[in-house]
């Protein structure tokens, strides 16, 4: 685990709320795309073999982070070579940190994903992608419940 800077979050009523106000498929593209300028660069130290998810065409990093003020939550900082990704790693990031690894494990982002209407902004590739970044951060949160 490493001490990075802690990410904004964002709610899932939020998203919703935002994207219900979006009807056209570009219009939520671009708003994913601001959703990855509102977390910090990650710093290229971490731009690493392990911290790299796997199952992107993208280069997508996930960094876990010890949050100081409750070590039972857990924090992510996350970064990617290309902006629609990055948004969505941004968003993963926004929804998930400060949660504990249950909760973490039980959340439904692919229910999330549906009601967002991200199926049908993203290509088959990039929605491929998005679930190799949840089950990195997915994979992250197990390994905490098993130390």
């Amino acid at each position: 685990m490493t001490h990075v800077t802690k990410p904004p979050t964002i709610t899932a009523d939020e998203l919703i709320e935002e994207f219900d106000f979006l009807d056209d498929p570009t219009d939520r593209l671009k708003y994913v795309i601001e959703l990855g300028r509102e977390i910090p660069a990650l710093d290229d130290k971490y731009k690493i073999e392990q911290f790299r998810v796997q199952g992107c065409q993208s280069q997508v990093w996930v960094v876990p982070q010890i949050n100081e003020e409750d070590p039972t939550r857990l924090q992510f900082a996350a970064d990617s070579d290309a902006q629609i990704v990055k948004g969505m790693i941004s968003m993963l990031v926004m929804l998930l940190s400060n949660k504990t690894a249950k909760e973490i494990l039980v959340y439904d982002i692919k229910g999330l994903f549906e009601k967002l209407g991200l199926q049908q902004a993203l290509t088959p590739s990039r929605s491929n992608g998005f679930y190799s970044m949840v089950r990195r951060i997915h994979d992250l949160a197990q390994a905490t419940l098993e130390q």
